[in-house]
């Protein structure tokens, strides 16, 4: 078939659309699952297996640690490759990590799964972030990441809760990390489900080609303060909240004599609240603008939410809703706030550093808060050992108003110069 009959073939139809990115939305869906499913495990790990929370934290820090790596080649891989190819591969990774983390309560094969599930997942992400990108360029684009993101969320939200809707399960640490591998498919039978989309599309319709997104290294010398300054906000927001839900369930039942299914729910806010709140937090900010004035104001609800925690007999509702707040201004203000500090040739690169920078924040902050809790001694006989690690937390918090002042005087700066050019 030669080029110019290429291109006399249709576009796919709206309906063909929605129907690849519900099907690649099951493997993110998975994917979200198995990322989160360490958190309502940690009280068991440490129960039944003796785990410390330095343990538990490398479990999670461990997905972080790869990913390093991966961001810089995965766009890459997926550019040789193609979308379907590199989704079913990076699918079946997750899939074998997680099979490996359950084999076996030793530290080091569990360790070992995490890191494997880690190589696939974040790739994972790319892979289906541009396969949308491709579908839906100049066609509900928006909208489609936002579904792409609820249908994903979904699955953080069912591991998170899961000790209310599979109580069952959580008498021993074993069945937790089965029901992760049984989640684990979704990325396998979404993948191969897009694979058999794709092709079929590629026989029916013009999909044209797609650039995706992959780092070249020389251009991290080019971007201006304003992008370092969102940066530095991406880590201290996802350093905030990720490494605190991994030990969350386990300080709420000790620290809060809360029950795990309490726990659980509470943790499961955060989820509910991004899944409502981004779009919202989004059509805001399209309309009224004022990014790093809402950056500011996400950071400074951050900042007390851990002390109230640790200081105060407030119902813990009140910090985890404030909390959720600041959680569903991350995509909805700080992502595509990069598009305007940065010229469209070089937002691949851009995105790609930023995520490289968020998972060594990741990292070494998961590792941190559990050596701080094991330091301190945190523990049901001693809840106040917890402390140590809140403070951590909130200090994040200020690091974020310092950044999200910082932009916004960048910000201001940016738009003088722009108002001088245009009366020169």
């Amino acid at each position: 078939m030669t080029e110019a009959s290429l291109d006399t073939r249709p576009q796919p139809t709206r309906l063909f659309r929605w129907m690849v990115l519900t099907v690649i939305s099951f493997a993110a869906f998975g994917n979200y699952y198995v990322f989160d499913c360490i958190g309502p495990l940690a009280n068991l790990l440490s129960k039944q297996l003796g785990f410390s929370d330095a343990n538990i934290g490398l479990l999670q820090a461990i997905y972080s640690f790869p990913n390093v790596v991966m961001v810089l080649i995965g766009g890459v891989i997926i550019d040789r490759i193609g979308t379907k190819k590199s989704t079913l591969i990076f699918g079946v990774i997750c899939f074998v990590g997680a099979s490996v983390t359950a084999l076996t309560p030793t530290l080091p094969v569990m360790a070992t799964g995490r890191l494997i599930y880690g190589l696939g997942a974040e790739s994972l992400t790319v892979a289906v972030t541009t396969a949308i990108a491709r579908w839906f360029r100049g066609k509900e684009l928006s909208f489609g990441f936002g579904i792409n993101l609820t249908l994903s969320r979904f699955g953080s939200l069912a591991a998170q809760v899961s000790p209310t809707w599979a109580a069952w399960a959580y008498t021993s640490w074993t069945w937790p990390l089965y029901m992760a591998v049984a989640f684990a498919t979704f990325c396998v039978i979404g993948a191969l489900g897009y694979w058999l989309l794709e092709s079929l599309a590629e026989r029916r319709y013009n999909l044209g080609t797609i650039k995706t997104d992959k780092v070249v290294l020389k251009d991290i010398f080019k971007f201006d303060r304003s992008y370092w300054y969102i940066v530095a906000l991406c880590v201290t927001f996802y350093s905030g909240i990720f490494p605190f839900q991994t030990f969350a369930q386990k300080y709420f039942v000790e620290a809060h004599h809360a029950s795990p299914k309490e726990a659980s729910m509470l943790v499961g806010m955060l989820t509910i609240f991004a899944m409502v709140g981004t779009p919202l937090f989004g059509l805001l900010v399209d309309r009224i603008g004022r990014r790093s004035l809402l950056m500011m104001f996400g950071s400074m609800l951050l900042i007390p939410v851990y002390l109230i925690m640790a200081y105060s007999d407030l119902p813990l509702g009140v910090p985890m809703a404030m909390m959720g707040i600041a959680f569903s201004l991350i995509p909805a203000v700080m992502w595509p706030s990069v598009a305007y500090v940065v010229d469209e040739s070089r937002l691949g690169t851009a995105y790609g550093l930023m995520t490289m920078v968020q998972n060594i924040g990741l990292f070494g902050f998961n590792l941190l808060i559990g050596w701080a809790n094991d330091t301190w001694h945190a523990s049901a006989t001693n809840p106040g050992g917890y402390t140590a690690g809140m403070w951590m937390f909130s200090c994040l918090g200020l690091l974020g108003l310092l950044f999200a002042s910082l932009l916004r005087r960048s910000d201001r700066a940016r738009a003088r110069e722009l108002a001088m050019a245009a009366t020169a």
